[in-house]
């Protein structure tokens, strides 16, 4: 059964809510909340700027100042009714004073950090269990930047290099949040030169689509199956399953890794891909005539 939640992947950075994250000015920002991610996370949440947010800043080493900067962001988007929870370990990810908190919620957001935290934090504790629930069951909207996004996912990136993932055993996958199965998600893909992360991680398992999101893009998924890149950036899909043949299990440890025939796809604003039919349709917007 399709869940009944929304999705909101982002790749983080520049203008994704967190000042933090940024050399931009204020300005620049508050120019994107108005256009752009955090504007489609308040739209699409079932009472819109009167929805109950949650900012969820367990992934970062700096969740006063992170959770402070999204209470403000919102504000600027006439969205008030905003809290923060800033759970630092799996006693307080099994307190009923947050399950509760989290069962009120109508739009949940994950802010970036070490994804490692969100998934040895909440895997598997009663935090985690209402977070499945209701997104599979209530019209919520669950949102998650940078660390956030890589987490969403049953499976997940947490270690590798960008220069050496293609070498073997250099990338480090582990279980995640798993909203999405049957994805895996790289963030701040094209600023760092994820490509080889993501490349190794679908020849290792040619079954799973490798999303990798740019810097102030994202993915909005709808019906768990149905995905539409949103933001100014782009977003790269690597999809191993017609890939012919890999010397993964011949080479040893830290030998690098050969792929044929590996397919990408690359998403922009508006385009759509659909997980059932693994089909890409392409948004064409029709030329502006010259004056």
């Amino acid at each position: 059964m399709a869940p009944k939640g929304k999705l909101i992947i982002i790749g983080g950075a520049i203008n994704t809510g967190s000042f933090t994250e940024t050399t931009f000015g204020q300005a620049d920002n508050m120019n994107f909340f108005e256009r752009g991610i955090l504007k489609r996370i308040t739209t699409e949440s079932i009472k819109d700027n009167l929805s109950r947010f949650e900012i969820i800043t367990t992934a970062s080493l700096i969740p006063d100042r992170v959770g402070e900067e999204y209470v403000k962001a919102f504000a600027h988007l006439d969205v008030y009714n905003v809290g923060v929870l800033n759970i630092s370990s799996r006693e307080q990810a099994n307190d009923k004073q947050y399950t509760d908190r989290l069962r009120a919620a109508e739009v949940i957001i994950f802010t970036g950090g070490d994804q490692l935290r969100l998934s040895s934090i909440f895997g598997g504790t009663a935090f985690h269990e209402v977070l499945l629930e209701k997104y599979q069951q209530e019209q919520v909207v669950i949102a998650g930047t940078s660390a956030g996004a890589a987490a969403s996912s049953k499976n997940m990136i947490y270690q590798g290099s960008s220069k050496d993932a293609l070498l073997k055993g250099e990338v480090k996958i582990t279980g995640g949040l798993g909203f999405i199965d049957g994805v895996i998600v790289d963030t701040h893909f094209v600023q760092r030169g994820r490509i080889g992360r993501l490349l190794y991680a679908a020849a290792s398992n040619p079954g799973i689509l490798g999303i990798g999101l740019g810097e102030d893009t994202g993915l909005f998924i709808s019906k768990g199956t149905r995905m539409e890149a949103i933001g100014s950036g782009m977003v790269i899909l690597v999809d191993g399953r017609k890939m012919s043949d890999t010397n993964l299990t011949d080479v040893q440890m830290g030998q690098p890794v050969s792929i044929n025939n590996m397919i990408v796809h690359v998403m922009c604003d508006g385009d759509v891909y659909d997980l059932k039919t693994h089909q890409l349709k392409i948004h064409h917007l029709k030329a502006i005539p010259e004056s």
